[in-house]
């Protein structure tokens, strides 16, 4: 295994494996708050050309956290198909990349080799590929999956509905749910960020998202993203819960930093098949963003890319309904600008499709960074072009409870249009039956909230 390379008459030399994964890493200001990132672009090139000379089994025998103390390692080495390894354990990362962009490697060929992969395999390959090629590779996988209806087909573009209140009023958050449902918002989940993480709230709004889909019959799923064990409370006292969420980190000390376990994943799971109201087996919802980690001190010395191949190396092993990458939300100090985020938002979808998850994204800013509603619309095109599986959808694109922007009720239905895609079928035929899609596209009477509150809609 060699770790140097001599560029423009210069030798670089790296101490270990992380060292190279490190200042491979496109720029992130995350890598550089932790002291791991390449001191110019020229240390960057060194690393990546040492990087792509790597075997596949380098990667693999050389984890960012030591298996003896963190269960994510434990999990990932374990759980790797030992037969789909053995094809590509020899290939070096270049090689295994050059595989991945090949016309004739196909969805098939992906998702067999992806059994044999571990995080800092999927983190090294991605290191190395252009915007484009993250794209490319991306759009190759579909991955399905079913809570109440199936979402992840290809052709599909769906939105998770956030209907966020500053207080969590629920006759605010109703408003906003009308809003986003007239706008043909939700075909993949209806999900509340509550201000309060009490049982008593989270029910309550539960009950009244199940009482508005009741109402009106929406083929949806429904969720309140509160703690995993408030919603598991809330779960045990009869609130009608299609999905738990729970934010998770690459690591065994960053999930533990978030106030729960491995086992507290696996009671949630045990505890909604049993008691939840979903119709199908994948009834688990988790969220990520590149740098979290690095906030809780427990990212081992190892950049926020190869971390966050880590926390898809974590949530594939309960089988999700859906996980997203809340891209832009932690701020500048993990990414700094536009050209950062929309980076992290395509590194983060094509390692979560190359894990076997069914991957959506939050394109969002906070308002000290250096980007704009046009950056994050042009990250929106991108990802659906890529085949993300959902984007998240609120008011005026403004989250008023969070604090920061994200993308408005209608740039899905924009981005359908564009790129020839749609909601979930199920979903499609009750907008249409609503009078808010025709033919693909949205009527006149979308975005009239009073389709839900006028005469004969009152819930």
């Amino acid at each position: 295994m060699i770790l140097k390379t001599i560029l423009a008459g210069q030798t670089y030399e790296f101490a270990s494996v992380k060292e190279v994964l490190a200042k491979a890493n496109e720029q992130k200001s995350g890598d550089i708050l932790a002291g791991v990132a390449a001191g110019s672009d020229s240390e960057r090139i060194a690393a990546k050309e040492v990087l792509a000379n790597l075997l596949m089994s380098d990667l693999r025998n050389h984890p960012a956290v030591d298996y003896d103390i963190d269960d994510v390692t434990r999990m990932d080495q374990d759980g790797v198909d030992e037969q789909a390894y053995n094809k590509i354990k020899n290939m070096t990362v270049g090689d295994f990349r050059e595989w991945i962009l090949d016309l004739h490697t196909t969805e098939q060929d992906l998702k067999e080799i992806s059994k044999g992969l571990t995080a800092e395999m999927i983190a090294g390959v991605t290191k190395l590929m252009s915007n484009l090629d993250l794209v490319y590779g991306a759009n190759k996988i579909r991955i399905e999956t079913t809570c109440n209806t199936t979402a992840g087909s290809r052709g599909i573009f769906s939105t998770r509905l956030q209907p966020n209140h500053p207080t969590d009023d629920v006759e605010g958050i109703t408003a906003s749910l009308f809003e986003g449902l007239s706008y043909g918002c939700g075909d993949m989940l209806i999900g509340l960020n509550p201000v309060n993480d009490s049982v008593a709230s989270c029910a309550e709004i539960l009950k009244r998202f199940d009482q508005v889909k009741n109402r009106f019959e929406i083929p949806t799923q429904q969720c309140v993203l509160a703690h995993i064990t408030t919603q598991m409370e809330a779960v045990r006292q009869g609130a009608p819960t299609d999905l738990i969420f729970q934010s998770i980190a690459g690591s065994q000390k960053g999930n533990e930093a978030f106030g729960f376990s491995t086992q507290t994943v696996r009671e949630a799971q045990e505890l909604l098949r049993m008691k939840g109201t979903a119709k199908g087996e994948n009834v688990l919802y988790f969220e990520t963003g590149q740098g979290s980690e690095l906030s809780s001190d427990a990212h081992y010395g190892s950049d926020q890319l190869t971390m966050e191949a880590r926390c898809y190396a974590f949530a594939k092993q309960f089988q999700p309904f859906m996980v997203n990458t809340v891209v832009g939300f932690i701020g500048p100090e993990y990414l700094y600008d536009s050209k950062q985020v929309m980076r992290a938002g395509l590194e983060d979808h094509f390692m979560a499709k190359l894990s076997g998850l069914p991957m959506g994204c939050d394109c969002c800013y906070t308002n000290h960074m250096l980007a704009d509603q046009n950056d994050l619309e042009a990250l929106t095109l991108l990802l659906a072009s890529a085949g993300c599986n959902y984007v998240i959808g609120v008011p005026a694109s403004d989250d008023v409870m969070l604090n920061y922007q994200s993308n408005a009720y209608q740039d899905a239905a924009a981005v359908r249009e564009i790129l020839g895609l749609k909601p979930i079928r199920e979903y499609e035929i009750w907008l249409e039956k609503m009078g808010i899609m025709e033919n693909g596209r949205l009527t006149d009477r979308a975005g009239d909230p009073t389709i839900f509150t006028g005469k004969g809609g009152r819930y």
